[in-house]
């Protein structure tokens, strides 16, 4: 071995970027055994950049440095522009995705209208389209982590995008639940691949600013989707039309996706080649990992408020200022509206924040990212009961708590995502990340609009029931006294208090549900506070000890250079 390649394969000289990076680290030895994880982390010893590799030349060396946008010199930037474009074009395609995720959630009144459903009906609406999502999510998680993960990405968003636009040419509610259900299958493969992509070309607190900028398009691309689909069916006068915006944009993410370049899996890390394991021995070593389980037990809860609130609240929240003297003729397109610019302001404010929270502790707290996560859940609980309490009496205060609420909620996305990336192997993300979705979505999102619809329509038949009761009685004692007492009582007890007051208040008991699941999701972000230091140290060690592995495996070869898979 050449002393210049001796020389290209040194040690940082800081353990602190080691446990800030989940990249980075070293052990007393090559085992990767339980001791000596627990070595490195007590004794804190100097790491090795596992994006090292032993090269053949200094240019060599920085060209690879280059392509994993690592800095080479502190404080210099290495990112390319092909890794800035694959950012802007996950990105785009993120912020659609949650724009049609949320469209029809902009004109729920006027879709309940058109198909004539309760709230039970409009709530499965979106979980259909979630089961399905979740359904096919582990199927492209074993494809994204042995196949071309950008023809993944090309077939799904090209399938989301074309039943969505054939979506709104249904005329039944049974072809209309069809179409949003085969959107899921489409969504699946995106969501599940783009977030290994990101991991693979960054490394340290770049892939964490990156992870940011990705899931900064969640809440930005949900408000868009209450704006766009309200204002579209207002300007066109038909609800349909909103679900044509994001097909238009569909075909422009299809081409940009056909040009986007596929990293090497666990480029970042160094590793050259991939071994694979079966599927099962992948999920079994996943079950295994105790952060990655309970930070996925969190962001269910995550999940499950965030489907319930983006679905129901701009319903919600018209339903409760319509009855306020004077907003009788109120739209929801309006509120809509306004939800959707709240969603966007703190998607804007609260996923930057998280990340910029996670990345300034990190140095101070090894274990911070849950303890925001679920700080972030306990502050966001108690906002979302005073909102729903202040819907019906003061709709400027209700928006404010709302967007306290969410800010806080959103500390969680990019810091989550993060998580999983720095306890699992490179090997094993696409997986880890199919098993998540799978996860959050089918005790999550998936069941949280239907549940709530289905509660409230339950809770409002039974107030209904008891109000025809009470009137019976009211109406036997009175009928002594006037034959037109039935007609009279009748009729004023009942367009009032069934339409308007039974049906806000079934809604509103069905969603303080959310505020319990809050506190339920803080707790397990807690409890992963305490295993996740030695599960980011062991996932360090296990990559590194594989780079090692192929070096000593062809210590007299050079390196190829970094490809494409397809």
């Amino acid at each position: 071995m050449s002393l210049k390649n001796q020389q290209a394969y040194q040690p940082l000289p800081s353990a602190v970027a080691a446990m800030d990076n989940p990249a980075m680290s070293n052990s007393s030895s090559s085992s990767g055994s339980n001791d000596d994880v627990a070595d490195l982390v007590q004794s804190r010893l100097p790491p090795t950049y596992s994006s090292q590799q032993l090269v053949s030349s200094d240019s060599d060396s920085m060209e690879r440095q280059h392509l994993r946008g690592s800095n080479i010199v502190p404080g210099v930037p290495a990112t390319s522009h092909k890794q800035w474009f694959a950012v802007a074009v996950l990105c785009f395609v993120n912020l659609i995705n949650y724009m049609d995720r949320f469209t029809i959630a902009g004109v729920l009144t006027d879709v309940k209208k058109t198909f004539a459903i309760d709230n039970d009906s409009a709530g499965l609406l979106q979980t259909v389209f979630v089961l399905s999502y979740m359904v096919f999510a582990p199927l492209f998680g074993y494809m994204g982590d042995r196949y071309s993960r950008r023809w993944l990405m090309v077939v799904g968003v090209a399938l989301w995008s074309t039943t969505t636009l054939f979506g709104s040419f249904m005329k039944t509610f049974g072809g209309f639940i069809t179409f949003r259900a085969l959107v899921g299958i489409g969504e699946a493969s995106y969501s599940t691949i783009a977030p290994t992509i990101i991991s693979d070309l960054f490394v340290d607190s770049m892939r964490s600013k990156m992870l940011a900028l990705f899931y900064f398009a969640i809440p930005v691309g949900s408000g868009l989707g209450y704006i766009v689909g309200s204002k579209t069916a207002e300007l066109a006068q038909d609800w349909r039309w909103a679900l044509r915006v994001t097909p238009a944009l569909g075909i422009t993410a299809v081409v940009l996706l056909s040009l986007l370049k596929d990293p090497k899996r666990g480029e970042s890390e160094g590793v050259e080649q991939v071994e694979r394991a079966s599927f099962c021995v992948e999920l079994k070593d996943l079950l295994k990992n105790r952060s990655f389980m309970l930070s996925t037990a969190g962001f269910t809860c995550v999940a499950f408020v965030t489907g319930a609130l983006a679905w129901w609240g701009p319903n919600y929240i018209h339903l409760g200022l319509k009855m306020q003297p004077g907003n009788e003729n109120l739209k929801q397109e309006d509120i809509s509206y306004k939800f959707g610019l709240v969603a966007m302001a703190a998607g804007l404010i609260g996923v930057p924040l998280g990340s910029a929270l996670a990345q300034y502790y990190r140095t101070r707290i090894p274990n911070c990212d849950p303890y925001i996560c679920g700080i972030g859940l306990f502050i966001s609980a108690p906002m979302v009961f005073i909102g729903l309490v202040l819907a019906r009496s003061n709709g400027a205060l209700c928006f404010l708590f709302v967007f306290i609420a969410q800010v806080a909620l959103n500390l969680c996305w990019s810091i989550v995502a993060d998580i999983l990336l720095y306890v699992v192997v490179p090997m094993r993300r696409s997986t880890a990340e199919a098993v998540q979705i799978l996860a959050s979505h089918a005790l999550g999102d998936a069941g949280s609009p239907y549940l709530v619809g289905a509660i409230s329509t339950a809770i409002k038949n039974k107030m209904l029931a008891q109000s025809r009761t009470v009137d019976s009685d009211v109406i036997k004692s009175m009928s002594q006294l006037a034959e037109n007492a039935t007609e009279i009582v009748t009729d004023t007890l009942r367009l009032r208090s069934a339409e308007d007051v039974y049906t806000f208040e079934s809604l509103q008991y069905s969603l303080f549900s959310t505020t319990f699941v809050e506190v339920l999701g803080g707790v397990f972000f807690l409890i992963t506070a305490c295993y996740i230091i030695k599960d980011k140290a062991r996932a360090t060690a296990a990559v590194r000890e594989y780079s090692e592995q192929q070096r000593q495996q062809q210590p007299q070869q050079q390196p190829q250079r970094i490809t494409n898979n397809d």
